[in-house]
């Protein structure tokens, strides 16, 4: 599955709730979760692909130690245990950003070859909908919350290079030009 690239106009689009999952739903979630790790990517969002509705995969599984706690439905989800919860399919999320902002590296499937430090909230508090029509509430840190935040601003047509500062900004323009 081809992940879109930076100048398509579905980046940019704020996408459609999904009211309901069908089997196509679900099958493009599978098929994006295979596209992510052959990208060796961490998150991808369904705009990614090309499609325009409010559909996520996570998973920082690979790195257990990239984030210092998990609390799933209120239950404290120790380090071992979140590959149980890996690849995190979701939909139409709702976030609670917490805790003072940190900034670190990003990169995007969408953008190849860009990087640059995004500053976002450390803590992230969400309301997961998940395919089974269960909801998720989840809370994290590190790299586990700084993917929720990004494939969630995908879905909002808000890509990593927005939160840039000006002189940040700068520095990537060269390189989105020649994207």
């Amino acid at each position: 599955m081809p992940i879109v690239q930076y100048g398509d106009p579905v980046l940019r689009k704020k996408c459609k709730v999904i009211k309901e999952v069908s089997e196509e739903v679900k099958a493009l979630a599978e098929r994006m979760i295979e596209a992510m790790n052959d990208a060796e990517g961490v998150g991808l969002a369904a705009p990614q692909v090309g499609v325009d509705i409010r559909l996520a995969v996570v998973d920082v599984s690979h790195d257990p130690e990239c984030i210092s706690f998990l609390k799933i439905n209120g239950k404290n989800i120790s380090l071992e245990e979140m590959e149980n919860y890996m690849p995190l399919v979701f939909i139409n999320p709702e976030l609670e950003l917490l805790k003072p902002d940190l900034s670190e590296k990003e990169g995007c499937l969408s953008i190849q070859g860009v990087q640059a430090k995004v500053k976002r909230p450390s803590v992230v508090k969400a309301k997961l909908p998940q395919l089974d029509g269960s909801i998720m509430e989840l809370e994290s840190d590190g790299l586990l919350a700084r993917a929720i935040q990004h494939e969630t601003d995908h879905l909002n047509g808000v890509l990593f290079i927005d939160r840039l500062g000006a002189a940040t900004k700068v520095r990537v323009n060269a390189a989105l030009k020649r994207l």
